[in-house]
């Protein structure tokens, strides 16, 4: 064997190598794949986090915290795609900025997070608005906390859409958040307690600039009369553990079925569903019966549906008084690009394909009344309707792939995970399992790879040692 022959023969045993090694990798993947399928109910794992105990709010990971200016001259620039996290103060008002071209409708949620052992009216809360840069209004949204007078989050919409009369020109936008609290007048003449000291404090923020662009060619613009509004028969089988995340950006996937979770006094979890172009979603909530005999609470649960750019669409609460009891959201169109022309909430709500948000609050006040529980909550969530193909966008959304249900989705939906957004289920399993069973098999595979290097390695040297002829 000559010098070429012997320098072929060595890179064939480093492809040999590298096969070997990549053979290894793909073993080690593969294994950690079929634990994580075996581990029960992996999804659960994964959102099992701190952030979920009552009255916690789980911000969007790597959210930018910027503070909101007291005017036009000093707002802060949002981008469409990006999450930002920032406070308001008692009575205060802040402007946030954003360029906005003349071919995209631009989307702004705003979700108010004041602390858990705040005391509320009924009327306090959140309003929004967008303003192009004349101060002439695109849009208004608002945000209370209702009849139940428990804190939780709450989130409003302030958004600049094309094909309207008013704000359709490229240049700067203003969004304008105002914190409405009650003060100790009104709530003395409305019966509701006045604010505690401990809410005068700064209220946390949480915004998602969106964009959605035009269509690529022209679509129906009148948004549908009517709909299958019977409510469909309830779902049988077992129902299955399905706890919730405890903000918009960690929700936890939800398919059709029969889901259950427990939740303490004061708690807020977090769901979505994919519902794609041309399907019905159907949503019922169920209070467990209690224990204790006795008792009422005014709006014990509450059941919100917010679409995929966290726009309100519809909500529920149920009065209770320690019997099983259940409430439904309100019969809603199929998804549709139209229906963003509907003159009602639940029409205009149901406007692209995408995750849905249910988020469901249990009052603070059942743990007065009916101890500390966890009590148990059943969700039934059925699609019905053929879904079909998008009206066909002009170009991207941002954040990207917002407005479709991809099968990652669906299966997410079926598994509990997290669904598109680059989520590793089973990286993220193991890594909630701490120094347990992922943390030793992860150590052990470790081992498998680094020796399966080196005897492939003595195999080359060994080899490589041969006297050329």
């Amino acid at each position: 064997m000559g010098r070429w022959g012997t320098a072929s023969w060595r890179a064939g045993a480093r492809r040999r190598l590298r096969l070997s090694t990549g053979g290894v990798r793909a073993s080690v993947v593969a294994t950690v794949l079929c634990v994580v399928a075996a581990l029960p109910d992996a999804g659960a794992a994964a959102a099992a986090t701190p952030s979920g105990a009552p009255g916690g709010y789980a911000f969007a990971e790597g959210a930018r915290t910027v503070a909101g200016g007291a005017g036009t001259a000093d707002a802060v620039r949002l981008e469409p795609g990006a999450t930002y996290r920032s406070s308001i103060p008692q009575d205060a008002t802040l402007t946030y900025r954003l360029e906005l071209d003349a071919t995209t409708t631009a989307y702004v949620p705003v979700t108010v997070v004041p602390p858990a052992d705040a005391t509320v009216s009924a009327t306090d809360g959140i309003r929004v608005r967008m303003q192009d840069a004349d101060g002439s209004p695109c849009s208004y949204g608002s945000a209370r906390f209702g009849a139940g007078l428990s804190p939780r989050p709450v989130t409003a919409l302030a958004m600049r859409e094309i094909g309207k009369s008013l704000c359709q020109a490229a240049g700067t936008y203003y969004v304008v958040v105002e914190r409405v609290q009650a003060n100790a007048a009104d709530s003395s003449s409305s019966g509701a307690a006045p604010s505690s000291p401990f809410s005068s404090g700064a209220w946390d923020l949480e915004l998602a600039p969106v964009s959605e662009p035009r269509l690529a060619k022209a679509a129906a613009t009148d948004a549908p009369e009517a709909w299958n509004s019977a409510s469909p028969e309830a779902l049988t089988g077992e129902p299955r553990r399905r706890d919730g995340a405890a903000g918009f950006a960690t929700a936890r996937a939800l398919g059709q079925g029969v889901w259950q979770a427990r939740l303490e006094p004061g708690q807020t979890l977090f769901y979505k569903v994919p519902v794609d172009w041309g399907r019905q979603l159907h949503a019922t909530a169920e209070l467990g019966s209690s224990s204790q005999d006795g008792g009422y609470v005014s709006g014990a649960l509450n059941l919100s549906l917010y679409n995929p750019v966290r726009g309100y669409v519809d909500d529920v609460a149920l009065h209770y008084s320690g019997n099983r009891k259940t409430v439904a959201l309100e019969p809603l169109p199929p998804v549709e690009y139209r229906n963003r022309y509907g003159n009602r909430d639940e029409v205009r709500g149901m406007r692209f394909a995408g995750a849905y948000y249910l988020v469901v609050h249990l009052n603070g006040q059942m743990g007065d009344t009916f101890g500390h529980g966890p009590f148990g909550v059943t969700l039934q969530v059925r699609l019905s309707g053929g879904a079909h193909a998008a009206p066909g966008y002009a170009g991207p959304s941002e954040p990207r792939n917002l407005f479709e249900v991809t099968d990652r989705d669906r299966a997410a939906a079926a598994t509990g995970g997290a669904g598109g957004g680059g989520d590793d289920t089973a990286m993220k399993v193991l890594a909630a399992a701490g120094i347990g069973t992922g943390s030793a098999l992860l150590l052990g595979l470790g081992a498998w790879t680094v020796a399966a290097r080196r005897r492939a390695g003595a195999q080359i040297r060994v080899s490589a040692q041969k006297p050329t002829t």
